[in-house]
């Protein structure tokens, strides 16, 4: 890969794998990933269910152990203190962890802590982070209620919010969208969208909706069985041959003003064959 760290005269990229593997209970789920990433890049992760994405996230998180190479914001993650790296990176988890008893404000102001000083306490600036980027996320109404009580939809967006009360350079999502109604999808996406564009902030999103990953994401990498097999523009990896091949899908994919489609086909009742 050119352009790596430390290149004269090129801009660091914000993530680069180099022959990344890893294994979850001793099973091999990565294998040889190579990814480089600029900084202000959304790139969504797509692929079948198993393909590695979330995995992906979580080394670049350094919540996995991995081999080969990854730098995330200049840093090894495996080799990192967590509190340094979660000043760079913040990972929204498709299944985040949620202490009892803790309400929507307390959780989402736990993303400033990699900013608070040790044994120090928050700050009013830490506390307007938090407020505004639930404000943005139509949280506020919901600020003093149990995280326990929220439903997967609204906890979805306080997982999100609390990613992005961190500041972080790198911002990974795991299929953000996946709990929302079509409303709260377009927030959430034109939100991170917003931030990408105004404040530079890198995009890496393990997305499921193959339509939102073309509309909102500049660049689709496509994973099957822990390999990179496609890696390009919306347009260049959405084929429907390529879908057919790695989700044994069949689909029509649309161009449209707001960016590709991707519809399924069903059969013809009767004769198994596709509609046209």
């Amino acid at each position: 890969m050119s352009g790596g760290v430390g290149a004269p005269g090129v801009v660091p990229p914000a993530v680069e794998c180099v022959g990344l593997g890893a294994s979850r209970g001793g099973v091999p789920v990565l294998d040889g990933i190579d990814l480089l990433v600029r900084p202000g890049e959304w790139v969504a992760m797509v692929g079948p269910n198993g393909a590695g994405k979330t995995t992906l996230l979580h080394a670049l998180a350094g919540l996995v152990p991995s081999t080969g190479t990854v730098t995330v914001g200049g840093l090894d993650p495996s080799q990192t203190a967590r509190r340094a790296m979660s000043r760079v990176v913040a990972l929204m988890p498709q299944r985040p962890v949620v202490p009892e008893g803790v309400t929507v404000t307390e959780l989402v102001r736990l993303g400033r802590t990699p900013h608070v000083p040790r044994f120090g306490t928050e700050s009013a600036h830490d506390r307007d982070v938090a407020d505004e980027i639930m404000a943005r996320l139509d949280l506020t109404r919901l600020a003093h209620r149990r995280v326990t009580a929220l439903s997967g939809g609204e906890l979805q967006r306080v997982g999100l919010a609390r990613a992005l009360a961190q500041e972080p350079q790198v911002l990974l999502l795991d299929e953000p969208t996946s709990a929302l109604d079509i409303g709260h999808q377009q927030q959430v996406l034109d939100l991170v969208e917003g931030m990408r564009a105004a404040d530079g902030l890198t995009v890496v999103a393990a997305m499921h909706d193959l339509t939102l990953a073309a509309q909102y994401a500049r660049r689709l990498v496509l994973l099957d069985g822990g390999r990179v097999v496609a890696d390009g523009t919306p347009r260049e990896v959405l084929q429907a041959k390529t879908i057919d091949r790695v989700y044994g899908a069949r689909v029509e994919v649309l161009d449209r003003p707001g960016g590709l489609a991707v519809l399924p086909v069903r059969s013809r009742p009767g004769d198994g064959s596709v509609a046209g």
